[in-house]
């Protein structure tokens, strides 16, 4: 075993070699000696919370009772955790531990069962004195799970330490600790962390007034797109699969052509929804990169601009205001016509060179409406020239449709947010599904998601619909999201597909200098 601090330093200089440097903060998560939970705290400055992976009672292998001193088939509990910093959703840590039942008192154990509750804190909870002894130090390569939870590719390398911590002389639990090698370095990093949302609908695709498009959206708290940027001799992205990095390279090679910035970036990317399903997943990563590269640079630009350089918002301004400010978001569209912004009906991605859509109302969204996410997984995904087509076959829409959700809108909607009724709320949001583009947009996604949407109501939601041109389907309620969800488990059966539960985000982007 390597406990002693020259054989460890030995260990780190072994890997120095091969990898480079690290920083003073990866070599003090690698040694220290006591909670590693209050460490992240102090280094994230934010509280760490974990994820319980998986939470169970096992019988000790051979090698798991010789580690821990104990019979071979004795009782262990088997924990896999992730650490991740409260405020972002970013995970910090990966851990696996296993814990001798026999050494457990009753309340111990009770909190380690609990499996929201990080060791470090039950053994300050408890005032168990203990010692950290640390057996090794070494880089492996990520399986697919870790992969998954950092958001890293199979190349990128993992720092990880195996240590025991040892009370009454005895080793009372076993841990193993990794994180990526690209995670908590020193050089100047800038974290961002970017809401999702929902498109509830386009309100004005006639053109009769003179003016087009108008958004009504919510940002997510969650799912969210989280990015970190760091200076490089060029430009890479790291972390997401092919679709996703290549447009990440894009907007890094727009932001810093058209600002002059001279220097290179290396964006890793640690968490994106899914795309194509309605939650505005490009504007979120492309102005997530964006503003990460200006941080990074030291360039205030304002978000508008930042969209217009990646050529989002030609449509819809409600991605960049969740971006921004969070919230209930309503924006006031394009002028249209032969001297207008816009002279035909076209998407965002289709709209490059015409300004973000101005917000002309923004409110807070109640706290306590909870949202439920279901996402089948899409059986053809509505973008690029599928979309451009749907918008010219689907366009000019009726006025007498645009002015039934104009009235929705100011004498419902805006409302019931601003007044706290979700009845009145959901009452707009209901009608609107049938309503203009939203029925255009409706037309396409496969009979599941009608389904969900009828179904969740029929649970008792009280509004559900489809954001954007799905598949995401969303239900809002201010009581229980479980009888929401064992409708949508029941709905989806074999299907692919997910669930989420969240809530309004009603402070926008999360910037942070690491």
């Amino acid at each position: 075993m390597a406990g002693d601090a020259g054989l460890l330093q030995d260990l780190i200089t072994a890997i120095e070699e091969n990898y480079g440097s690290l920083s003073r903060v990866q070599k003090i998560l690698l040694l220290t000696d006591g909670s590693v939970t209050a460490l992240l705290e102090a280094i994230a400055g934010a509280e760490v919370t974990i994820t319980t992976l998986v939470q169970e009672v096992v019988p000790a292998s051979r090698e798991t009772a010789r580690n821990l001193d104990v019979r071979e088939g004795s009782g262990v509990n088997h924990r896999v955790v992730e650490l991740k910093n409260s405020q972002t959703g970013e995970v910090l840590i990966a851990a696996v531990s296993d814990t001798p039942l026999e050494r457990l008192e009753p309340e111990f154990r009770q909190d380690l069962m609990r499996a929201d509750i990080p060791i470090g804190k039950i053994l300050k909870k408890h005032a168990i004195e203990s010692r950290r002894e640390i057996a090794d130090i070494s880089v492996r390569m990520p399986d697919e799970p870790v992969r998954q939870a950092f958001s890293i590719t199979p190349a990128d390398p993992l720092l990880c330490r195996r240590y025991r911590i040892i009370r009454q002389g005895k080793p009372f639990i076993a841990i193993e600790e990794c994180f990526p090698l690209a995670s908590f370095r020193s050089a100047h990093r800038v974290m961002v962390s970017a809401p999702s949302r929902l498109h509830l609908g386009l309100i004005d695709l006639s053109g009769a007034l003179g003016r087009v498009d108008g958004g009504i959206g919510i940002a997510l708290a969650i799912p969210r797109t989280v990015i970190i940027a760091e200076p490089a001799p060029a430009i890479r992205v790291s972390g997401a699969d092919r679709e996703t990095t290549l447009r990440a390279e894009e907007v890094s090679r727009a932001v810093t052509a058209s600002l002059g910035i001279s220097g290179g970036v290396h964006i890793t990317i640690r968490a994106t929804p899914p795309g194509h399903v309605g939650l505005g997943s490009g504007t979120a990563l492309s102005l997530a990169v964006a503003r990460a590269i200006t941080e990074l640079y030291g360039m205030p630009v304002p978000a508008e601009q930042l969209a217009a350089i990646t050529g989002r918002g030609g449509t819809s301004g409600i991605g960049t205001a969740a971006f921004t400010t969070g919230g209930f978001l309503l924006d006031g569209g394009h002028s249209f016509g032969a001297a207008g912004e816009k002279q035909d009906f076209r998407p965002s991605r289709a709209s490059r060179g015409v300004r973000v859509a101005p917000v002309t109302a923004r409110h807070d969204f109640p706290e306590d409406w909870q949202i439920l996410l279901v996402i089948p997984e899409p059986a053809a995904p509505v973008h690029g020239s599928i979309e451009e087509d749907i918008f010219r076959a689907g366009c000019p829409i009726p006025l007498c449709d645009v002015s039934a959700i104009c009235h929705e809108v100011v004498m419902r909607m805006l409302p019931g947010v601003v007044e706290h009724d979700l009845d009145l709320f959901a009452a707009a949001v209901n009608r609107i599904q049938e309503l203009g583009f939203k029925r255009v947009e409706l037309a396409r996604p496969a009979a599941v998601v009608h389904t969900l949407i009828a179904s969740l109501r029929d649970a008792g939601a009280a509004c559900a619909g489809m954001s954007s041109f799905g598949p995401a389907v969303y239900a809002v309620t201010d009581s229980s999201l479980s009888g929401l969800e064992s409708a949508a488990r029941e709905i989806l059966g074999e299907r692919a597909g997910s669930i989420v539960r969240t809530r309004a985000d009603n402070t926008g982007s999360l910037i942070r200098n690491l």
